[in-house]
């Protein structure tokens, strides 16, 4: 399974074509692209739970 350092990158490669491609995909490209950093930022934390 890929890490983060490697899927990173190649997100920020789709994202880029993407937007080359379709210019009015940008707002929904940027906000998809934030999402899934910040999942995968937390990812770890998310694992482990917070108990109540």
């Amino acid at each position: 399974m890929p890490t983060i350092i490697a899927i990173q990158p190649l997100v920020a490669l789709i994202a880029g074509v993407l937007i080359l491609v379709m210019p009015r995909l940008l707002n929904y490209v940027i906000a998809i692209y934030l999402i899934f950093i910040g999942v995968t930022g937390l990812w770890p934390e998310l694992l482990t739970g917070v108990t109540p």
